[in-house]
């Protein structure tokens, strides 16, 4: 048995025992953890206040950063095998979002830090320069900003530093130059700017420099030169200027060269040859000069060469041919001339080839699609290249883009699209495809079902003529872009174009399409632009069009379009331009198109017959530009246009309104242009108008309006405004010639001058009456002593007033700048009626003309000159001076009026027409050569011809005529010559009116009578004119710019041959007149004589 002293001293032991074996577990656990973090609980805090800064994990990738697992095996850490420090710290395109943490920079054996493609904000910290072991630091696409810290060049081992694609500001450290072991170095696209420091050049190991898009300036440092490891500069889209550096050949290993969107200048170094493996040169959008080098062509490892818009100049040289490994040749814009080499065709590895926009001449070569057979973008457009487009591109089956526009080429386009199943763009627009005998043009369109991506096909003025086939409607679904504008496509619009359900633009203006829009373009529910005007189209407007809720842009003018305008427009709800001015629409004007706010650029309405008045829902249109409804049948008032604040255009001219300028009307003060003549509106000129500072342009003229028009604003510019055909007012600028408003003054003072005016008046009138008939008795002796056996009838203003009734508008049926002719019936002559022409004797120059028409008259007879029948030189029943000349009245109207007017539903067929022509020469001759005094017309054009009963044709007119060998001219001598389109180039050059130039007059008018387009219409800009526009034409294709109806009214399909040459010799005539020297004219007398051998050979056949 055991003493209680033993087993005491057993307990004490095992006791000690235990508490030894614990605090050995104890330093056991702990010497573990210190193996486990140890040294590295920087390492692990440091992480931990990493992922404190982030502020969303999207992915949850750092949900395993807890303490369950060691730090080494979180996501995204490596650390190294022995010390079990963090040496990776790699989280790519996680979507984290925070700031980094400053702790980052205590991770001192971390070799690689890489966080691109996140959105990490804030500054880069500095404390990452504390990472003297880091080799590569990533923090390209996130969203850093701040500067580039200095002390980042304490990472003396660093190798890879990629800051590209943050929001970076300031400058280039300089310390930046310290780092010697340097690879790579990426930092485009910041907002980095400053110069870039020559002790980059210390950059020895450099191989990839990239400083991209940023606002850098300054010249490049030669010191790059030093760089002969460097593989890659990109220095794109900065603002360095200078030169490109010579000494940049050190660089012996450089591939890529992207100097590209700066504004570098001079030209290319010949020491860039030296560049033996440089593969890609992007200097494109540069202002350099001194043409592509020849020398360039030694770099035969060029792969891509791109120099596009620099003004290089020069022509393309043969060398570059040498470049075999050629894939993309760019150099559009660059003011090149002559023809392109073939050896640029033998580099069969070429993909893209653009040298758009260049002056480039010749024609290409036929097998241009066997040489290069892996095209797939083709831009030459903006060239002057001619010849045929070569049927061997068919062959060029990768072929995506097609861009050959604005060019020269010619003949039937024959390349089969159906080989081209990739194809997404054919721009072909501005040539001429027309074939030489072919009959039609458009056949090409059935191979287009093949295009299956073909998105966008332009064909705008190609001379294409033809009838747009049924195929049509096989194109690319994906078909976004179709214009077909501007050629001579006939026929009807097929109702296939409706299965183009991808367009969003069809345009198919200036054709001579005919027929009704079909009714299955209402399916175009993608359709944003719409372009039919300028055709034939007749019928109603579909109300399918109503369907197209994307439509913004909707262009109908110009054709024959009848009924009313549909209702369905009003579920366009994107409208913002509708143009269906010049058709023959009637009915009222529907309020749902007035009700679309999206209405805000222009609605043209014009030239029609719609009547009614403006429907009140016109207030609703707030945001409209401009407004026109010139031309109809329009009555009431224009109240309810005052809400229309944002209008800067508004032409209410020619219709019936009637009553005041309402007040309301004073919100419109952005107008530039408010015309509002030829109406029935009365009252005062209201005083807004003159404070309008906008306002460009105002016509009040032909309506009523009464008192005094104002001098400031708008009124105090005689050019700016008219104010004619309104016999109430007074006042305003001198040069109106209108009378002196009434002076108000006080009744009380003027009384006693009043009643003596009343006193002496009866006697005065009495005695000058007595003088009057004196003087006309003289007068009249005068008249017959001079005038032989020939007496001209009396008339006097009374007489014209009632044959006239009250010289109303019912009766008025012409008016120019200085007359109003109105249709009457003069009792004494048998009620035959006549025409009357009422001088505007407030218009300068009026009464000149007047004197020089009278003069003009006196000495000429000739059937094919207007009959006078007398002249009324008079006062009107306030005292006013009243002067008119009576003629015969012609019933059949102008040519004007036969060829433009849609109110006239026959037209002239050609024979007629030669005839007019005939007439009119018959009647020059007579003017210049057969009269004792040669008289100059001076204002020749198709409202001045007149036609009788029998169509034959009178020339009347005679307000600018000039008398030469008399001096005449000085006195009726207005400071007008012509009208525009019709005068000679001389008269704005300042000479005298000549008979030649009424042989130009006439040689415009031969033309406009024969392809009934007017000199001024829109598609004479851009240096065509009617005359160049004919001159084109011959010989071979007359037929197409002859007036369509002229050649419908026509037959011509027996001796069809025949008919062409006299159309031919016709069109010649009126070029030969119209040329601009006037001693290249052709003669009157020859004119006559060409003109009758047509006629009678033409009756032959």
């Amino acid at each position: 048995m055991n003493s209680p002293q033993a087993i005491l001293h057993l307990s004490s032991s095992s006791l000690i025992s235990f508490l030894f074996y614990g605090l050995a577990i104890i330093c056991l656990i702990s010497a573990t953890v210190s193996a486990s973090y140890g040294g590295n609980e920087t390492d692990y805090h440091a992480l931990l206040s990493f992922k404190s800064k982030i502020t969303h994990d999207p992915y949850k990738v750092l949900t395993s950063w807890n303490h369950s697992f060691h730090f080494c095996d979180w996501s995204g850490i490596s650390c190294g095998k022995r010390h079990k420090r963090v040496t990776v710290l790699r989280l790519v395109s996680q979507g984290l979002e925070g700031s980094l943490s400053p702790h980052v920079g205590n991770l001192s054996f971390l070799r690689k830090l890489s966080l691109p493609n996140n959105n990490f904000q804030g500054t880069i910290p500095h404390e990452l320069g504390r990472l003297s072991r880091l080799c590569h630091l990533y923090l390209s696409r996130n969203k850093f900003s701040g500067v580039i810290p200095t002390n980042l060049s304490g990472c003396s081992n660093l190798e890879d530093l990629w800051l590209n694609l943050n929001e970076l500001t300031g400058s280039i450290p300089k310390e930046m130059s310290l780092l010697s072991k340097l690879v790579v170095l990426y930092i485009g696209y910041n907002s980095l700017e400053g110069s870039l420091s020559p002790n980059v050049g210390n950059l020895s190991f450099l191989q990839e420099l990239d400083l991209s898009n940023n606002s850098f300036q300054g010249t490049i440092p030669h010191e790059l030169g030093r760089l002969y490891r460097l593989r890659g500069l990109y220095l794109y889209d900065n603002k360095f200027s200078g030169v490109i550096p010579t000494n940049l050949s050190g660089c012996s290993n450089l591939e890529d060269l992207w100097l590209n969107l700066n504004e570098l200048t001079g030209s290319i170094p010949k020491e860039m040859s030296l560049l033996s493996k440089l593969a890609r040169l992007v200097i494109e959008y540069n202002k350099l000069t001194g043409g592509i080098p020849p020398f360039l062509g030694n770099i035969t490892s060029m792969e891509v060469f791109s120099a596009t818009r620099n003004p290089l100049g020069g022509s393309i040289p043969d060398t570059l041919g040498l470049w075999k490994s050629l894939t993309e040749f760019h150099s559009g814009g660059c003011n090149l001339y002559g023809s392109i080499p073939h050896s640029i065709f033998n580099l069969s590895l070429l993909v893209n080839f653009s040298l758009a926009g260049n002056h480039l001449t010749g024609s290409l070569p036929s097998e241009l699609g066997n040489q290069l057979p892996n095209l797939e973008w083709l831009q030459l457009w903006g060239n002057e290249l001619t010849g045929v487009l070569p049927p061997s591109l068919s062959n060029c089956s990768k072929l995506l883009i097609l861009e050959m526009a604005n060019n020269s080429f010619s003949g039937k386009l024959t390349i089969d699209f159906s080989k081209l199943r990739d194809i997404k763009s054919i721009r072909l627009q501005n040539n001429n495809f027309h074939g030489r005998e072919e009959t039609d043009d458009m056949s090409f369109i059935d191979s287009l079902k093949n295009c299956t991506k073909l998105v966008d096909l332009g064909l705008l003025n190609c001379n294409l003529i033809g009838v747009l086939p049924i195929s049509i409607g096989n194109l690319s679904y994906q078909l976004s872009f179709l214009n077909l504008g501007y050629n001579h496509l006939f026929g009807s619009l097929p109702s296939s174009i409706g299965s183009l359900v991808g367009l969003t633009t069809l345009s198919l203006e200036n054709n001579r399409f005919k027929g009704n829009i079909p009714t299955s373009v209402g399916k175009l529910h993608k359709l944003q632009a719409l372009g039919l005007d300028r055709n034939h189209f007749s019928g109603p407007i579909p109300d399918a069009i109503g369907n197209l809720s994307l439509l913004n842009k909707l262009y109908l003018y110009s054709n024959k379009l009848e009924d009313h305008i549909p209702s369905s427009l009003g579920n366009c709800t994107k409208l913002n331009e509708l143009y269906l001015t010049d058709n023959r629409l009637t009915g009222k004007i529907p309020k749902q198109i007035l009700q679309l706010p999206s209405l805000t650029i222009f609605l043209d309405l014009s030239h029609n017959s719609l009547y009614g008045s403006i429907p009140s829902e016109i207030k609703d249109l707030k945001m409209l530009s401009s407004l026109a409804l010139s031309y109809n049948n329009l009555s009431g008032t224009i109240t309810s246009l005052g809400e229309c604040i944002s209008l800067t255009y508004l032409n209410l001219s020619g219709n019936i309104f009637e009553g005041i300028i309402p007040s309301s009307l004073s919100s419109l003060g952005g107008l530039e242009v408010l015309d509002i003549s030829q109406n029935k509106l009365s009252g005062k000129v209201p005083q807004f108008l003159e404070n309008w500072h906008s306002l460009e342009y105002l016509n009040l003229s032909f309506n009523d309006f009464e008192g005094e028009v104002p001098s400031v604003g708008v009124f105090a510019n005689a050019s700016a405004f008219s104010v004619l055909g309104n016999n109430r007012l007074c006042g305003g600028l001198v040069t109106l010639e209108l009378p002196k408003c009434k002076e108000m003054g006080s009744k009380k003072k003027r009384f006693p001058l009043f009643i003596l005016i009343i006193l002496i008046a009866p006697t005065l009138l009495i005695v000058l009456y007595c003088v009057y008939l004196l003087c006309t008795k003289k007068r009249n002796s005068q008249q017959s002593q001079s005038s032989g056996s020939e007496r001209f009838m009396q008339v006097s203003y009374s007489q014209l007033l009632k044959a006239t009734d009250g010289f109303s508008a019912t009766n008025l049926i012409g008016e120019g700048a200085f007359s109003c002719v109105y249709k009457g019936i003069l009792d004494s002559d048998d009620d035959k009626f006549v025409a009357i022409k009422v001088l505007r004797l407030q218009n300068r120059g009026a009464h000149k003309s007047f004197l020089a028409e009278c003069e003009a008259w006196r000495n000429i007879r000739h059937r094919n000159l207007l009959k006078i029948v007398t002249s009324c030189s008079s006062v009107d029943f306030q005292g006013n001076d009243f002067k008119a000349l009576v003629y015969e009245f012609m019933p059949n109207g102008s040519v004007h009026d036969w060829l433009h007017l849609s109110a006239n539903k026959s037209k002239l067929n050609l024979l007629q027409r030669i005839n007019i022509l005939k007439d009119v020469a018959t009647a020059l001759d007579y003017l210049h050569n057969r009269c004792q005094t040669t008289i100059v017309h001076g204002d020749l054009k198709p409202s001045n011809i007149l036609l009788d009963a029998d169509m034959v044709a009178h020339v009347g007119d005679f307000g600018l005529a000039r008398l030469l060998g008399t001096g005449l001219h000085q006195n009726s001598s207005t400071g007008v010559k012509g009208t525009i389109g019709y005068a000679p180039p001389e008269y704005g050059l300042g000479s005298e009116m000549t008979s030649i130039g009424d042989v130009y007059s006439f040689g415009i008018l031969l033309l406009e009578v024969m392809t009934g387009k007017r000199p001024t219409d829109d598609m004479f800009s851009d240096g065509l004119s009617l005359h160049k526009f004919a001159y084109m034409a011959l010989p071979d294709q007359v037929i197409d710019v002859i007036d369509d109806d002229a050649i419908e009214l026509q037959s011509m399909e027996a001796n069809a041959n025949k008919m062409e040459e006299f159309l031919v010799a016709i069109i010649k005539i009126g070029v030969s007149c119209s040329v601009d020297s006037p001693p290249q004219r052709m003669k009157t007398e020859t004119v006559v004589t060409e003109l009758q051998r047509i006629l009678d050979d033409l009756q032959k056949i």
